[in-house]
């Protein structure tokens, strides 16, 4: 897809993401949105390009960090409840719970029974979730062995996305066959009718990113707000006050 064609959609989209966002406020929704996959299958583009036009204050981004010791002896779901939404917000996973079903179970990091208790609960917490009148979506990202090896090496020389790029990544293309297997097993008790997964096929990252967008907004009904006109009032009398000269300041130098 051409870059003047891809812009144009995305702005459309992020137009209505707009429109969804004012919905969600007047009408007190609360919506979570998980994105799960490979690593470099491209969740945290689409993240990024979903809440560039939004408010911070409604649509909200977790990514949670390694769990301190605490949060490891608390009931497993326990450290993701807090960031739930409330009533008028929108919540977006950048991973999620779902991490003890895959990094964790791979590395080594969970025990076998953690493990199968996580597969046994989380069908149940989420229908829960759902009774309580939170909508919940839910993305896998996908990607081929050669696209992530190509966007790995591009982290690797970039110097503004070498951040993106940890050792646990390298670890990830060592066990590609153990994440795959993590996946479908996974896929097999957690896709149910109520929470379902949907996949996206994220080899092309433009039309990625353009396909969840629009998927999002289907799953998520909503109306266009029609705003209330705004009039600026006119500026007060500046003779009324004599403001300090504008040299007494220190300025940021003109560097461009």
């Amino acid at each position: 897809m051409d870059k003047t064609t891809y812009e144009n959609e995305l702005g459309k989209l992020q137009e209505e993401l707009v429109h969804l966002q004012e919905w969600i406020k007047k009408e007190g929704l609360k919506v979570v949105v998980i994105f799960e996959g490979r690593d470099a299958s491209g969740k945290g583009g689409v993240i990024k390009r979903i809440t560039a036009p939004l408010n911070p204050r409604v649509c909200k981004i977790v990514a949670l960090g390694v769990p301190t010791e605490r949060e490891k002896t608390q009931w497993y779901f326990q450290r993701y409840v807090p960031h739930l939404p409330a009533a008028g917000e929108m919540v977006l996973f950048d991973r999620s719970w779902y991490n003890r079903s895959g990094v964790e179970k791979v590395m080594g990091f969970c025990t076998e029974e953690e493990y199968q208790e996580f597969l046994r609960s989380c069908p149940e917490f989420e229908r829960m979730l759902v009774r309580s009148g939170t909508i919940l979506v839910k993305y896998w990202f996908s990607v081929s062995e050669e696209e992530q090896e190509r966007r790995f090496k591009e982290r690797i020389k970039n110097p503004m996305k070498r951040w993106k790029f940890s050792p646990m990544d390298l670890k990830s293309r060592e066990k590609w066959l153990e994440y795959s297997k993590a996946k479908d097993e996974m896929f097999a008790h957690t896709d149910t009718k109520q929470v379902p997964w949907y996949v996206v096929d994220g080899e092309d990252k433009k039309r990625a990113r353009l396909n969840c967008i629009h998927h999002l907004l289907q799953m998520v009904p909503y109306k266009k707000m029609e705003y209330d006109e705004i009039e600026l009032p006119a500026l007060p009398d500046k003779q009324r006050y004599v403001r300090p000269p504008v040299d007494y300041q220190t300025f940021v130098p003109d560097k461009y």
